[in-house]
């Protein structure tokens, strides 16, 4: 094996790989445990929010259920009261379900800007070479 203190090429270039190696396997290790961390943070993130999510839900149901209560001291009736609510809620229900079904289509997800500034690029790039 050459010794890469005698300065030989394949001496330094056997060095620089062993180099190039080692700093490879740290850097993957350094990888490996960034990640492993950052997934234990997302899922602790990912169980914290579907907690308040439950929290919310049954805050929501508490809240339409007092609504209703009031509603009904306004109409003389829980039934009707309910009806009215719950058909408020439904409305907006609709709404947000159009509106979200409107923001996924497929001509929403295209990307309009990344696929303008390539174009861009490409027309620089022919010009510089073609001038």
């Amino acid at each position: 094996m050459a010794d890469p203190s005698n300065g030989s090429i394949q001496g330094l270039l056997a060095e620089a790989l062993r180099e190039t190696t080692d700093l490879a396997r740290k850097e993957i290790a350094l990888f490996r445990t960034e990640m492993s961390n950052n997934l234990r943070t997302l899922f602790l993130g990912l169980g914290m929010m579907v907690g308040a999510a439950v929290f919310a839900v049954v805050a929501l149901l508490v809240l339409v259920d007092a609504l209703v209560k009031w509603v009904a001291t306004l109409v003389g009736s829980e039934a009707l009261a309910a009806l009215i609510v719950g058909g408020a809620f439904l409305l907006v229900a609709v709404g947000l379900a159009l509106a979200g079904r409107s923001a996924m289509s497929a001509s929403t997800l295209a990307p309009t800007r990344t696929t303008r500034q390539v174009r861009q690029d490409a027309r620089v790039l022919s010009e510089r070479v073609s001038g």
